[in-house]
């Protein structure tokens, strides 16, 4: 079984027990979040999407949090002496799958 959730504007296809890096969410490590934006489930039978899943969620535990490897921003204009760098590191959760609800 497995099912599509949607978090941090990004959607995911999870199972039970895997892990998933997702835009970072509140809470510790350890503690248990709940995901209601489920747009699809599937399993042996099939799969179900939109207005039957109403009622249906998604499980997980938060593993830990951490930042993504740093991204280097360069920009330039040749000729005009205009030269920046920057960098950005995104910051992530790691949750465990739980349980799916369907």
């Amino acid at each position: 079984m497995y099912a599509v959730i949607q978090t941090g504007g990004k959607q995911y296809k999870v199972s039970v027990g895997d892990e998933v890096f997702v835009e970072k969410l509140e809470g510790d490590d350890g503690q248990s979040v709940l995901f209601d934006t489920v747009l699809a489930i599937g399993d042996d039978a099939g799969i179900r999407a939109g207005s039957a899943l109403a009622s249906s969620s998604v499980a997980g535990e938060i593993v830990k949090h951490g930042k993504n490897k740093k991204i280097v921003i360069i920009k330039y204009k040749a000729k005009k002496g205009y030269r920046r760098k920057g960098g950005h590191r995104q910051p992530y959760t790691k949750v465990r799958i739980t349980a799916i609800n369907a």
